[in-house]
């Protein structure tokens, strides 16, 4: 016989527990024991990691949210790290990174895209002929260089195609380092000045960097392209950031080649921290003065309420160094603010 509703208790009822009224704990757990790895590649959400002498591939703990997780970082890795196949390992921690090398999209986005963290010196591959030579891109890896904390490096290839004077002629007010390059033959400079660091190479597509890395590097294999006669351009083969040792010591990153480089995530300041004989003058600049010549305007309405103009005027800076820090801050897109 069925029982009457009266005839029910608690006993014969289901009840569902409600969600938890308990505030959730702001306390995350410190990882103490996590060991450290160094990131060499990153493939959709997988992030291949040297610990000691092996690769363990790990994805990103929750906690860390959406923070981004680059070639170069230095991570605290929990779970199975012992690098055995399909394996995973959990990514809870990124230390705090002594240089950063950075992008936008274009010089309207303000989004930053980190590239390679930790780097010590950015190498700026480019063609002296084949294609031509665009130093605005290069005017804007150096901005990235300086604001990112890396010493700039500029390796110029194809000599035998043209004379690379002019190009060196162009920034030698700049206090930079300039190595040429034969095709196939790195030099003895070159590795020298890799040794024991490492090294973002960086550069347009067809300036030769696959070429020049498959000679610092022998077996690394990395593809190479050519340029394409009609337009000038040169063909994407590099498509992901590697980590490659160099047989003398140190290490280079090849990333893939580019045709464009926004700077809008970047802080003026420290380019003109760069130049450490111009920065001084500064202090009398008004607030807002970009200190960059503005683009098709006469340079009344800006250049005279720059205190570098005095600066220099006054004997503390040669003028061409004012001119050198203004084509490369004209390269950042605020040199009509």
């Amino acid at each position: 016989m069925s029982r009457r509703p009266r005839d029910l208790d608690e006993d014969d009822v289901r009840v569902r527990p409600g969600r938890s009224t308990r505030p959730r704990s702001r306390l995350r757990p410190a990882h103490a024991e996590a060991a450290e790895g160094f990131v060499v590649a990153v493939d959709r959400g997988r992030f291949t990691c040297e610990v000691d002498d092996r690769d363990v591939v790990a994805v990103r703990a929750r906690e860390l949210g959406r923070k981004a997780v680059v070639v170069g970082d230095r991570v605290g890795l929990v779970g199975d790290i012992s690098g055995t196949t399909d394996t995973l390992a959990r990514l809870v921690r990124v230390e705090p990174r002594k240089s950063l090398l950075r992008r936008s999209a274009d010089d309207t986005d303000p989004v930053e895209r980190a590239i390679v963290a930790n780097a010590d010196q950015l190498g700026i591959v480019c063609a002296v002929a084949n294609p031509e030579p665009r130093t605005r891109l290069i005017d804007r890896y150096l901005v990235a260089a300086f604001d990112g904390g890396l010493e700039p490096l500029l390796i110029l290839t194809k000599p035998d195609l043209a004379d690379p004077q002019p190009l060196i002629d162009a920034y030698s007010l700049l206090d930079l380092r300039v190595v040429v390059t034969s095709r196939g033959d790195p030099g003895a400079q070159l590795p020298a000045l890799l040794h024991d660091r490492l090294t973002v190479l960086a550069g347009h597509s067809g300036v030769g960097k696959s070429t020049l890395i498959n000679a610092l590097v022998p077996g690394a294999l990395r593809a190479t392209g050519h340029v394409n006669e009609v337009t000038g351009r040169g063909r994407h083969v590099s498509t992901s950031t590697v980590v490659l040792d160099l047989p003398g010591g140190g290490r280079v990153i090849d990333t893939p080649g580019v045709r464009s480089f926004g700077l809008a995530h970047v802080d003026v300041g420290r380019v003109v921290a760069a130049f450490p004989d111009l920065q001084p003058g500064t202090a009398e600049c008004p607030r807002g003065c970009t200190h960059a010549v503005p683009l098709n305007k006469t340079a009344d309405d800006d250049i005279a309420r720059c205190a570098l103009d005095d600066w220099v005027a006054q004997g503390h800076a040669e003028p061409a160094r004012l001119d050198s820090l203004r084509r490369l801050l004209s390269a950042t897109g605020r040199s009509d603010d």
